[in-house]
C-alpha cells in the first residue's frame, strides 16, 4: 500500500488562540459526535444515505466532485458542502453542524484551479469547500453548469454558481472536470479563499441544484485512475510555531518516507455512535500499570485539537499524574518534578501498542502564550470529554495525538491505519 511522493500535498496547521476557546470548540464538537450528528466516516455516511434513500445505491467509482477556490464578491469558487446549519458566533450555536468552522484546529494548502492555474489558499475539511478571496478566472478548462450552489456552515455561508474545471493539488495530482462553486456571496471566512473538500461525498447532498451529491477531490482522483484507492495518509511534524508548513496529505496510499514501522490497520468500529465517523477500538493504559484507564470505542479526528477521554478515564489520568486543573486555561498542569516523573500513555490499537511519550503529553512550552498561559508552565493536552465511558464514543484522538503518528483514512477498505514516525519520540515540546 505504498505510493510515490508525487501524490503528496503539503499543508499548514492553524490553532485557535486561547485554551478556553480551544476547549470550548473541542467539547462542542465532541457533543455533536456523541449525538451522532452528520455521520462522515466511510461506514456512517453510507448508512445515513441508505436510510434516507433506501433505493439509492452508492458505488466506489463516482463522478467528479467539488474542489473549490475562492473569489471576490462577484466570483469566488467554492464547493458543495454539508447540510444547512444555523448561523453561529460561538461553537455552541452551530448545534447541527460538524464542519471546519467548529474545529479548534484547521489546515490550509495551496490549490491551482484552471489552466493556466490560479492559486488559491484553501482550508482542508473532511466535508467540502467554500469560496471567498482571490478572484476566479475562467480559462480554457472552465465550464459553467448553470447550477446554483448554496452552503451554510456553523459560522459562515456561501452561495454562487457551479463550474467544472481542472484542479491541481500537486505534481501528479491533476483532476479533470472537478465541480467547483464560484461564489457570488461568501461570509465568515477570513485569510482563505475557500474550502477544499476531501470527503465524504454524502455531506454534499442538497448543496447544488439539479444534483444529488457532488464527488470530492478524492472520489475524482480515484474515479479518474490517478490513485489506486480512496484513502488519505496524513503526516505531521510537531511544530513550535504557528502557521508553518508542518504536514502532508498523501492521496491513494502511504508515503513510506514518513513512517518508521508498518502501518497497523483496524476496521471501523461497530460501536455506535463512533461507527458513524473514523471510529476505532482502543485500550489506553498509563505507565507500567496492567490496569487500563480506558478500554473502549472512540474516534480519530483531525478537527479536534486535544486528546479527549471519558470523564472516569480523565479522573484516573489526573490522579496518576498528580496534575491540577488550571483555572486560567482549563487544562491540567504539572510541576517540573511531576513532569520528570510523568509516564508514557500506551494505546493498544488492533493488537499493536503505540507509545505516547511524556513529551507528547504536554503543550509546546514555546507556545504557551497562544494558550493564554504562563511562560514556562507545563500544560497537559489530555482533557475531559464530558461524559463517562460506555457512551459508544469515549475518546477523541485529536491533532495533538495525530501529530506524533502517521494516520491513514481508508474509505475503500473502511479502515484506519496508524504508524510510528521519526517524530513519535520527539522532545520538542
Amino acid at each position: 500500500m505504498s505510493t510515490v511522493v508525487i501524490n503528496a500535498v503539503p499543508f499548514r496547521t492553524h490553532l485557535k488562540q486561547g485554551a478556553q476557546r480551544l476547549l470550548a470548540h473541542d467539547k462542542a464538537r465532541a457533543a455533536k459526535f456523541l449525538q451522532g450528528l452528520h455521520p462522515h466516516g466511510p461506514v456512517g455516511s453510507i448508512a445515513a444515505t441508505a436510510s434516507t434513500h433506501p433505493h439509492h445505491h452508492h458505488h466506489h467509482h463516482r463522478k467528479p466532485r467539488h474542489a473549490a477556490a475562492g473569489g471576490d464578491a462577484e466570483t469566488a469558487p467554492a464547493t458543495a458542502e454539508p447540510a444547512p446549519v444555523p448561523p453561529a458566533g460561538d461553537p455552541q450555536a452551530a448545534d447541527d453542524s460538524i464542519d471546519v468552522t467548529d474545529a479548534g484546529v484547521t489546515y490550509t494548502t495551496s490549490v491551482g484551479v484552471g489552466s493556466p492555474a490560479t492559486q488559491f489558499t484553501l482550508l482542508i475539511d473532511t466535508e467540502s469547500w467554500v469560496g471567498a478571496g482571490t478572484k476566479y478566472k475562467q480559462t480554457q478548462t472552465s465550464k459553467s453548469t448553470r447550477n446554483t450552489v448554496n452552503v451554510t456552515y456553523g459560522s459562515g455561508s456561501f452561495s454562487g454558481t457551479e463550474f467544472t474545471d481542472q484542479v491541481t493539488l500537486g505534481s501528479g495530482l491533476v483532476i479533470q472536470n472537478q465541480s467547483i462553486g464560484v461564489a457570488q456571496r461568501a461570509s465568515g471566512f477570513s485569510d482563505v479563499d475557500g474550502i477544499l473538500g476531501i470527503g465524504p461525498v454524502d455531506l454534499t447532498e442538497g448543496t447544488v441544484s439539479n444534483t444529488t451529491t457532488v464527488p470530492t477531490v478524492t472520489d475524482n482522483l480515484f474515479a479518474q485512475g490517478t490513485i489506486p484507492q480512496e484513502s488519505i495518509g496524513i503526516s505531521y511534524e510537531p511544530t513550535t510555531s504557528e502557521g508553518s508548513v508542518n504536514g502532508e496529505l498523501t492521496f491513494g496510499g502511504v508515503d513510506d518516507t514518513k513512517i518508521t514501522g508498518d502501518v497497523s490497520f483496524v476496521p471501523i468500529t461497530s460501536t455506535s455512535p463512533a461507527s458513524n465517523y473514523w471510529g476505532i477500538d482502543q485500550t489506553v493504559s498509563y505507565g507500567g500499570s496492567s490496569e487500563a484507564i480506558l478500554q473502549s470505542s472512540g474516534i480519530v479526528d483531525t478537527g479536534t485539537t486535544l486528546l479527549l477521554i471519558a470523564t472516569d478515564a480523565f479522573q484516573a489520568y489526573q490522579k496518576a499524574t498528580g496534575a491540577k486543573l488550571d483555572q486560567t486555561t482549563g487544562l491540567l498542569t504539572v510541576t517540573e518534578q511531576q513532569f520528570e516523573n510523568l509516564q508514557s500513555l500506551f494505546f493498544n490499537i488492533g493488537g499493536t501498542t503505540f507509545e505516547f511519550t511524556p513529551n507528547a503529553q504536554i503543550w509546546p512550552r514555546s507556545q504557551n502564550a497562544a494558550l493564554g498561559g504562563e511562560e514556562g508552565k507545563i500544560y497537559l493536552i489530555t482533557a475531559d470529554l464530558g461524559s463517562n465511558s460506555g457512551s459508544g464514543l469515549d475518546f477523541i484522538n485529536g491533532f495533538v495525538w495525530l501529530q506524533r503518528f502517521y494516520s491513514v483514512f481508508d474509505t475503500t477498505n473502511t479502515q484506519v491505519g496508524i504508524a510510528t514516525t521519526p517524530f513519535t519520540d520527539a522532545t520538542t515540546n
